[in-house]
C-alpha cells in the first residue's frame, strides 16, 4: 500500500540552485518505463525533484547517444550500449528485463527461422538488435544481413524476409499470418537466463559535483516501487493511450516485464556480453560498477549524510 512519499533529498540549500544545474535525465516514453517514471511526473515528488533534475523523453538508443556526448547525466540505456560508453555506473536494483516472454521485442517473419536471408531491425533499438543478430547466429544458425529502417512493419518486411520491432510498435503489431518469435522467450529458452533490455547508467563525472544529501540511487528505486504501487492508474492511462484492452496491459507490467536487477537478471545480461563478444556483435563489456560503491569509494561521508529518512 502506498504510505506516501518519503523524500530523498534534504531541503535544496538557498544557494543550490544559482550555483549548480540539475542533473540532466534522458529518459523514454514507453509503456514499460512509466512506472519508473512515476515520482518525477507525479505529485509532490514531481515538484521538489523537479528542483534536481531535468528530464528530456526520447528513443532509446537517443539515450545512450546523450549520455555519451554528455547531453545527459543520467540515461536509461539499452543494455549493449555499456559496452561502447566509457565512465558509466549502474544504478542498482532496477532494470527493464523479462524472466521469460516479454511481448514487446518480436521477430516477425514472412519465413521460417532457417530461411531468414535479411531483417530490418528498428532503428530505436541497439541491444534487440544485438540479440536478433546472436539468436539467429547461435542459435538457429543462419547468418543474415542486418539493415537498421523505421518501426513500419509493412515496409520493413517489403524487401525483407523478417523485421524486429521494439517497445510500444511490438505491442501494436497485426502479426496475423507471419512468423513470430519473442525474443527473451527465444533467450531463455536456449540459455535458461532472463534477458535485460535496459537500466539506468549514471555519468561518474556527473557525480563530482553532486549535492551529498541526494541519495541518487534511492531516488529512483523509490520511483520504481512507487510507480509499481500505482499499477492501476498506470494501466487506465496507458491502455487508453496505446488504445489497447487494460487486462492486456496489466498482464504486460505485472508478468512479461521484470523491473529488478537481480542476480538472476545479472547472470542474464552478462552471458549477453559474453556472446557478443564472441560473435563480434558488441564490444567486450567493461566490468559492472554500481552507483553506490562509486559514491562509497569517493565520498566516504555520504552513507551518514544521505541516510534514508525514516517513517515517525
Amino acid at each position: 500500500m502506498y504510505t506516501g512519499w518519503q523524500s530523498p533529498v534534504n531541503p535544496a540549500p538557498a544557494w543550490y540552485n544559482r550555483f549548480m544545474a540539475p542533473l540532466r535525465i534522458s529518459a523514454i516514453s514507453f509503456l514499460n518505463t512509466a512506472p519508473l517514471m512515476w515520482d518525477f511526473e507525479h505529485g509532490e515528488s514531481a515538484v521538489q525533484l523537479g528542483e534536481f533534475f531535468d528530464i528530456g523523453y526520447t528513443v532509446p538508443s537517443r539515450c545512450a547517444e546523450e549520455l555519451k556526448t554528455g547531453l545527459a547525466d543520467i540515461g536509461i540505456i539499452p543494455a549493449a550500449t555499456y559496452t561502447t560508453i566509457p565512465g558509466l555506473v549502474i544504478i542498482p536494483d532496477i532494470a527493464i528485463a523479462s524472466k521469460n516472454a516479454v511481448r514487446s521485442i518480436l521477430l516477425i517473419s514472412k519465413v521460417p527461422l532457417e530461411r531468414i536471408r535479411n531483417v530490418a531491425t528498428d532503428d530505436s533499438s541497439r541491444t534487440s538488435a544485438a540479440l536478433v543478430e546472436i539468436f539467429l547466429r547461435k542459435f538457429v544458425g543462419v547468418n543474415p544481413a542486418f539493415r537498421r529502417q523505421k518501426a513500419v512493419l509493412g515496409e520493413m518486411l517489403k524487401w525483407h524476409d523478417a523485421a524486429l520491432l521494439i517497445g510500444d510498435p511490438a505491442l501494436l503489431a497485426r502479426t496475423e499470418g507471419y512468423y513470430v518469435y519473442d525474443l527473451a522467450e527465444q533467450w531463455r529458452r536456449w540459455t535458461g537466463r532472463p534477458f535485460v533490455f535496459a537500466f539506468w547508467a549514471v555519468r561518474k563525472s556527473s557525480l563530482a559535483g553532486l549535492n551529498p544529501d541526494i541519495d541518487l540511487a534511492r531516488i529512483f528505486q523509490q520511483s520504481k516501487l512507487h510507480g509499481l504501487e500505482h499499477l492501476e492508474e498506470i494501466v487506465s492511462q496507458w491502455s487508453t493511450r496505446l488504445n489497447l484492452p487494460a487486462p492486456l496491459v496489466r498482464e504486460y507490467l505485472t508478468q512479461n516485464i521484470d523491473f529488478s536487477l537481480d542476480r538472476e537478471n545479472l547472470e542474464g545480461l552478462q552471458l549477453f556480453y559474453r556472446y557478443a563478444t564472441e560473435y563480434k556483435v558488441l564490444p567486450q563489456a567493461p566490468e559492472l560498477h554500481f552507483l553506490e560503491e562509486i559514491q562509497t569509494a569517493t565520498q566516504p561521508a555520504a552513507s551518514a549524510r544521505s541516510a534514508p529518512v525514516q517513517n515517525s
